[in-house]
Formats: C-alpha cells, sequence, structure tokens
C-alpha cells in the first residue's frame, strides 16, 4: 500500500491515511516496525481498528555514533530501491497520486526483474 502526502502532512496523520486504505488488504499482516515517530496515539488507534500490532524500534539514548537498529535497514533498502527510478530521485510530480503511481510501477518493475532472474 502506497500514500504519498505533502511533506506538511505528520507522520502520524500519514499513516491513519495508509491504514485508512486497507479495507480487508493485507490479512496475514500481524507486525509492523516503525520508528519513534509513530509512538502515541496512534498505537492505541491502530491496536482498536486492526488485528497488527505496531513496535516502535527505538536508539539508547545514551547511543553515540552509529548503530544499526534492528528491522529499521528494510525502510532504508525500499527508499534506496526506489531512488534508482529517475522519475522518484527528485520530486518532479504536482499530484500526488502521480507520485503513487510511479512508486507502484518502480516496485513492480522491481518484482518483475526478480522474477525473471
Amino acid at each position: 500500500m502506497v500514500v504519498v502526502t505533502s511533506a506538511s502532512v505528520q507522520d502520524c496523520d500519514g499513516a491513519r491515511l495508509l491504514f485508512g486504505r486497507l479495507t480487508g488488504a493485507c490479512k496475514k499482516l500481524r507486525l509492523i516496525w516503525v520508528d519513534g515517530g509513530y509512538r502515541g496515539a496512534l498505537l492505541d488507534w491502530v491496536a482498536d481498528r486492526f488485528q497488527f500490532v505496531l513496535q516502535v524500534v527505538l536508539r539508547s539514548d545514551d547511543q553515540k555514533g552509529f548503530k544499526l537498529l534492528p528491522r529499521r535497514w528494510v525502510v532504508e533498502r525500499t527508499f534506496a530501491w526506489l531512488n534508482h527510478n529517475r522519475r522518484l530521485g527528485k520530486d518532479y510530480e504536482v499530484l500526488t497520486e502521480t507520485a503513487e503511481t510511479f512508486v507502484y510501477l518502480a516496485m513492480t518493475r522491481l518484482m518483475l526483474r526478480r522474477l525473471a532472474a
């Protein structure tokens, strides 16, 4: 599922838009890893409405320098895959629907390349 919003939309509000679009999709989904920006009321909101759990992945307060956090690399890797596509490397689109379509196209292309290999 993809939701593209303007930069003025907060992470939690964007997440609510995304979860609102699920409507029966992702029935086997049970756990979603999120960063600290998704803490607070969103955790309770998701627990009340869906059958999956949001698990917050945080770095420790006493940590200095870089340390790989569990499952955080999955998101960063996905963004890297998306940025291999010229239209997604910069924000050229006027309509958010167009940007969402290009994300679907990029991930479909990636999936087809893997299936063909």
